[in-house]
């Protein structure tokens, strides 16, 4: 409000000289000396006043403050009532010394157009208004009451509601010029921010109106498209627009001319677009084409590099190994299912099903991290193995599938299998470890061994089976027969739960008999399984089963209470043996277990019997012994059963606890004809009894196999069909019963 009361120097300027002109005039003509002492204080006073304007224009800045802003209006109004002062003074002054009609009519008309001017020049103050009409009006209205003739006062009392009129108007003339110059300054303040907005948004802006010209481009837009800051494209058409984007680089030439043509058809063609254009060093942008109610569109261009390359992230992740960057299963059955479909005659296609030997003693030993690189390397042989037309992919842990295709059937997928075996068969270094791993490999063959990629793989997966069966570091092809016994086993699999569930094991005994005294001194528990369809299966096929599945440590703890309970019901002399498994002392709390049976049961610790085969002694040996040992002293029996089956070491026989040996029947095959079996049955049976435990024979069948064991002396026990076969629990009750009335009436 004060820039207005100082901006117009120059009409600030005309009226000092218009007045001064005026009063020298009538100076002149009257020749009045205070019309010339007006004259020369107008004159002075405009001086100061000029003076003043050029003070406010020559600041540095505008007034900073409300404070110092009023300091200058109020300057500004002190000049303006002592030059309106002065005006008044001469008006009156013209007509009270004198009465020549030219002199009232030239004072009079300047002071009133004066007092009309001050309305359109310095409405901005009201303060001033008011003070200049204070200043001017009553002595142009004295003047006038003054002459005394009717005319004159008319005219004097005609200008007293004039005046109010001259303020009613300029006060509506600064309210218009404040509401103006608040709306300028809101207008200014929201460009200001529009601007702030367009220059830190984080995508790119460009508007066009009706006749496809850039009405506004923000600084984000240019720089996305490469465009120099200094190139101002508003104004210019979409086409020149195009081509100052062609010109920065930005864009590879071949893509230019296509980018071009379709923004143009797209912007012409009207509604809600989008379009994607990619720029050099792999970045890319995605523009929306935004239609606007009055004509035009407006164009955002938002930069989709980095979400791309997160969205071809998630698609590697999604598809590839993140460890070794193999493919993984859905990315191998994809392009597999691919492979199949795209048959060509004379083309054989197979997968190879690679597991690594021994790769969790890796992982148990040094490490998971040690065996992450592990697999890494291994990929990398994988990869330096293969053709680059084959597909290899990780499937998981330390499984890897290759697919090959080639023509030249079996004998080239068997050379594969051998090189592939061979180079991850050599010694890793991982970590400063020396590590020597190998490999098994299960092939399956498209279409022979199925007719999807999942049926081929599973083939795969049954032949990798078979191979590690066979004694691992080889490769096997997939067999129908192999199929069958792998849904005979997942049933088998299947039984063998029902069963755990339902309880649907028994227990028969077969007795053992003391050479020296002809009666029997116990019996050995054997479990059966009676299949609702399949009737009796052996154990030989089902109890390995039970084991790998983890199941024999729960069978095992019902056997051992259900076998200490029957023998509680039995004659005091008579003790049962129950067999072991390996599992059992790596996954059970063997010492617990024996505990709660003999406690269910009341039976004697003496009268229980453990019988071990040499596979648990081959753990943890000091962990065995010591088990071994306490349940040696709770009395309970500890016996090898099996003898001559495994490893056979000697050095178990004074290592361990034993109380027993049980030779195994294999010693029998032959005895009668054979010398050499009847000497290592001997040594054997002599070795043990020294070392003071019991000998036992098994499998004995023929009276000459018993008169050939009963010779040799060494041996206490024996045990098989001649005598009797395992029985149920009634049998056996009777069976000892028996054989206590016979030995009594034999007494």
């Amino acid at each position: 409000m004060v820039d207005a009361l100082y901006s117009d120097a120059r009409s600030l300027f005309a009226g000092t000289i218009s007045a001064a002109l005026a009063a020298a005039v009538t100076a002149i003509k009257t020749g009045d000396w205070t019309l010339f002492t007006c004259m020369a204080a107008l004159i002075v006073v405009g001086g100061v006043r000029g003076g003043d304007m050029r003070a406010y224009a020559r600041q540095p800045q505008k007034p900073a403050s409300a404070q110092e802003a009023r300091r200058w209006e109020v300057r500004y109004i002190i000049g303006s009532a002592a030059f309106v002062s002065l005006l008044g003074i001469w008006c009156l002054l013209a007509f009270v010394r004198t009465s020549d009609a030219v002199v009232h009519l030239i004072s009079f008309s300047v002071v009133l157009a004066y007092l009309v001017g001050i309305t359109g020049r310095n409405f901005s103050s009201d303060q001033l208004v008011v003070i200049q009409t204070a200043c001017a009006g009553p002595p142009l209205v004295a003047a006038l009451l003054m002459q005394g003739d009717a005319y004159h006062t008319f005219l004097g009392v005609l200008l007293v509601p004039f005046f109010f009129s001259i303020r009613s108007i300029s006060r509506r003339l600064r309210t218009i010029l404040f509401s103006a110059v608040i709306s300028a300054q809101d207008v200014k303040e929201l460009a200001s921010r529009f601007d702030t907005a367009l220059s830190n948004m984080p995508h790119g802006l460009c508007m066009f109106d009706a006749e496809g010209r850039v009405v506004v481009v923000n600084g984000r837009f240019s720089a996305l498209f490469g465009v120099p800051g200094e190139i101002d494209m508003r104004g210019s058409s979409a086409e020149d627009m195009l081509a100052e984007i062609g010109r920065s680089g930005a864009m590879l030439p071949s893509k230019v001319e296509r980018f071009s043509a379709r923004f143009v058809s797209t912007l012409s063609a009207g509604g809600r677009k989008m379009l994607s254009v990619g720029l050099r060093e792999d970045r890319a942008l995605e523009l929306i084409f935004e239609p606007m109610e009055q004509g035009g569109c407006v164009v955002i261009v938002e930069d989709i590099s980095e979400r791309r390359r997160a969205q071809a992230k998630i698609e590697h992740l999604a598809r590839y190994d993140t460890l070794t960057g193999l493919p993984n299963r859905a990315s191998f059955a994809t392009r597999f299912e691919r492979c199949l479909a795209s048959s060509k005659t004379g083309v054989s296609r197979a997968v190879l099903f690679v597991d690594l030997d021994q790769f969790k003693q890796v992982n148990d030993t040094l490490g998971h991290p040690c065996g992450d690189t592990l697999l890494c390397q291994v990929a990398d042989r994988l990869r330096a193995d293969i053709r680059g037309s084959d597909i290899i992919a990780r499937f998981g842990g330390d499984e890897f599938v290759v697919l090959q295709t080639t023509r030249s059937g079996r004998e080239g997928i068997s050379a594969l299998a051998e090189r592939i075996i061979e180079t991850l068969s050599g010694v890793y270094d991982v970590d400063g470890h020396q590590i020597a791993i190998g490999a098994s490999i299960g092939i399956a063959m498209a279409p022979e061994d199925g007719a999807s990629a999942d049926q081929i793989l599973k083939s795969a997966d049954i032949a990798l089976y078979r191979a590690k069966a066979d004694g691992r570091g080889r490769y096997c092809f997939f067999e129908p027969e192999m199929d069958r016994k792998a849904q005979a086993r997942r049933q088998l699999e299947f039984d063998l739960r029902e069963a755990v569930a339902n309880d649907a094991f028994e227990l028969h005994y077969q007795p053992v008999i003391d050479l020296r005294s002809g009666r029997s001194s116990g019996c050995e528990a054997l479990l059966r399984w009676r299949h609702p369809v399949r009737g009796p299966i052996s154990p030989a096929e089902f109890i390995p089963v039970a084991e790998e599945m983890g199941l024999i440590v729960e069978i095992g703890a019902r056997v051992l209470r259900e076998a200490c309970l029957e023998c509680a019901r039995w004659p005091g002399d008579i003790g049962v043996a129950v067999n072991l498994s390996p599992i059992q002392f790596r996954h059970g709390n063997v010492e617990s277990v024996v505990e709660e049976a003999l406690r269910i049961s009341g039976l004697a610790p003496e009268r229980l019997e453990l019988e071990i085969t040499e596979s648990v002694l081959l753990q943890d040996t000091s962990l065995i012994r010591d088990t071994l040992l306490r349940l040696r002293d709770l009395g309970v029996g500890i016996a090898l059963d099996d003898f001559g089956t495994g490893y056979s070491s000697l050095g178990y026989l004074h290592t361990f606890p034993l109380n027993k040996v049980k030779i195994d029947r294999c010693f029998l095959a032959g005895i009668e004809s054979d010398t050499q079996v009847a000497t290592l049955l001997r040594g054997v049976a002599r070795l043990s009894a020294e070392l003071g435990m019991s000998v036992v024979m098994e499998g004995v069948e023929t009276p000459q196999q018993l008169a050939l064991v009963s010779a040799e002396k060494s041996v206490s026990h024996v045990q098989g069909y001649l005598f009797a076969a395992p029985m149920p629990s009634s049998d056996t009750r009777r069976f000892l019963l028996n054989d206590r009335k016979n030995a009594s009436q034999v007494a």
